[in-house]
């Protein structure tokens, strides 16, 4: 790609999250104090990573911003729905992620972010009581179009010249695929408008209201929202770029390090056990079974897919997986992941792995949200559109279509993403995915 075909980033860009709970009032907080000189973006490629351009006596290594255009951070402008109405002050408070040193800075800034009212469904998300949602008797249609309104009156109120929308709600329940509504944007379209909410989430509404808008949307749960081709057809219709899903923050992200050099040294796995406690709103969401199911669906394709079972039966054709995530409110956003696993090396000899990862949630989300967002705008900007496998990196479960699978090797997935920083920036991607 020839780096003048990239278009500049001009103006202000618009950043609505979809829920100000933890993660996203973490996020906001975070990239405020940065641009007042009081903290780091730590843990965020775009800001702080350095990628290899060019070969041999010609390789230099460059920020991302020195290789393609991207918004500087006193650009950016950020918006939100939910359905609870405090604003990111009293979220990032209530949250307990940050401490007060790291809040009351930005307080007034803060506070000025008020949620938009979210499309509610509680048959999606049981273990919350929405009390400032739009109105729950309209047809999916209609929310939808009140989605675009909120997003157009937000873009032209704050003069941004582009807007990323990103989903860092709730787990809905799991919604299998249904080919009769899901597989053909003219019967998806006419499902949204017949008001069927079995087949139709509310995550679809702000999907499908975005890309209307030619904003790119980012999917950060683990629901079935992009997952299916109605979704495709219609980001290759507006042109828009599409990511999903479920950021990949402690655990997972631990699964595709360890689960890659267990490929790499031909070391047998028998088994996998992960549990994991948390105790804020997405673990009481989580504690649904119906819910929880969704989050399980996205964990544990992982494995599988890296140790390449139909590959190496004699080491990977039998391992027993099991993931468990359980609600302990004393933890709040301090999450607490156990990993055993079941190893086997020569002759067949067991051996055992236990991982326990004491993490934040939030803490390791935030960067990942900012590095989304700028990304999904970047493809925006590069002319992308379609399902955006680049991103693979940041998320549990990456999206693809029906003729692809996943790459869940986190190397490779990195490869392929700085591949694309260098594509775009005008230079060779030269390095292979195996």
């Amino acid at each position: 790609m020839d780096k003048n075909s990239v278009k500049p980033s001009e103006g202000k860009l618009g950043i609505l999250c979809v829920g100000l709970g933890a993660v996203s009032s973490t996020f906001i907080t975070g990239v405020l104090m940065i641009r007042k000189g009081m903290g780091k973006p730590i843990g965020s490629i775009t800001q702080m990573a350095k990628i290899r351009v060019g070969r041999g006596d010609k390789a230099e290594y460059k920020h991302v911003s020195e290789i393609v255009p991207m918004p500087a951070l006193d650009d950016i402008v950020f918006g939100a729905w939910d359905i609870l109405p405090d604003n990111a002050f009293e979220s990032a408070v209530h949250a307990e992620v940050l401490k007060d040193r790291d809040i009351y800075p930005v307080k007034e800034e803060l506070e000025k972010i008020v949620p938009m009212r979210g499309i509610y469904d509680q048959d999606y998300v049981k273990a919350i009581d929405g009390t400032w949602t739009k109105d729950t008797t309209l047809t999916r249609w209609q929310l939808m179009e009140q989605a675009r309104e909120d997003i157009r009156n937000f873009k032209e109120k704050n003069g941004c010249s582009r807007i990323v929308v990103i989903w860092a709600a709730s787990t809905e329940i799991y919604i299998p695929r249904d080919k009769n509504v899901h597989d053909d944007l003219t019967a998806f379209e006419a499902a949204m408008k017949a008001d069927d909410r079995q087949h139709i989430s509310p995550s679809m509404c702000y999907a499908y209201a975005a890309m209307s808008e030619g904003a790119p949307f980012i999917m950060g749960a683990p629901n079935t929202c992009l997952d299916i081709p109605a979704m495709w057809q219609y980001a290759e219709k507006t042109g828009t770029p599409i990511a999903g899903k479920d950021f990949k923050t402690g655990q997972t992200m631990m699964k595709t390090v360890l689960s890659t050099a267990f490929r790499t040294r031909m070391l047998g796995v028998s088994g996998w056990f992960s549990t994991n406690i948390l105790g804020n709103r997405d673990g009481l969401v989580l504690d649904v079974p119906e819910n929880f199911k969704t989050k399980e669906v996205s964990k544990l394709g992982v494995i599988d897919t890296i140790l390449k079972k139909d590959e190496y039966p004699d080491l990977y054709g039998d391992i027993f997986h099991k993931v468990r995530i359980n609600y302990y409110p004393p933890r709040n956003d301090d999450k607490e992941g156990w990993d055993n696993i079941d190893i086997f090396g020569w002759m067949g000899y067991p051996m055992q792995i236990k991982v326990d990862f004491l993490c934040k949630d939030s803490i390791l989300a935030a960067p990942l949200l900012l590095d989304l967002a700028l990304l999904g705008d970047l493809a925006l900007r590069a002319g992308k559109s379609g399902i955006q496998t680049w991103l693979s990196f940041y998320l549990k479960s990456p999206m693809h279509d029906d003729e692809h699978e996943p790459v869940h090797d986190l190397f490779q997935q990195y490869t392929m993403l700085k591949n694309a920083i260098r594509e775009m920036g005008g230079y060779e991607a030269d390095e292979e995915i195996d």
